[in-house]
């Protein structure tokens, strides 16, 4: 499982030019799931995201300019949006190719419980649509964006 987390100001998602989710700072992850994730990799790339280090900590000056804090400490959004192609593979060719991508029902099925559980552990969580034709916008804050795995 990876996800291309973003710091941000605010993001949201929009389907048919409606708003389905948004959030004010925090987090903005891309969720892309492979065929051998289940439940607990859901579960463990939730927890990382959710305590990955990457706000400053504005309340110890001598830690000033430090990435500090994480997204519960700040109480930011996290904004959770579904991307199956941070699974291509890139290395070879002009075309990506998406074979270790999770098939749709089952990433569907993986997406939601993870969403579910985000939920259990987090106050503040937006998600996008799955399958939907989604545009995203986001203020990155820095810009910080990392590229997290789970196995």
């Amino acid at each position: 499982m990876k996800a291309l987390i973003q710091r941000v100001r605010r993001a949201s998602v929009e389907v048919d030019e409606y708003c389905i989710g948004a959030i004010e700072q925090g987090l903005l992850a891309y969720i892309g799931l492979g065929h051998e994730d289940d439940l607990q990799t859901a579960q463990r790339m939730i927890d990382k995201i959710l305590t990955y280090r990457i706000f400053e900590n504005e309340d110890d000056p001598a830690k000033s300019g430090k990435l500090d804090k994480n997204v519960q400490q700040v109480g930011g959004g996290l904004l959770l949006v579904s991307q199956f192609t941070l699974m291509a593979k890139t290395d070879k060719g002009r075309r990506p190719d998406f074979g270790c991508a999770m098939a749709p029902e089952a990433a569907q099925a993986l997406f939601a419980q993870l969403v579910d559980y985000a939920k259990t552990q987090h106050p503040t969580v937006a998600t996008g649509q799955f399958g939907a034709d989604m545009q995203v916008e986001s203020i990155n804050d820095g810009p910080l964006n990392f590229l997290l795995e789970v196995r």
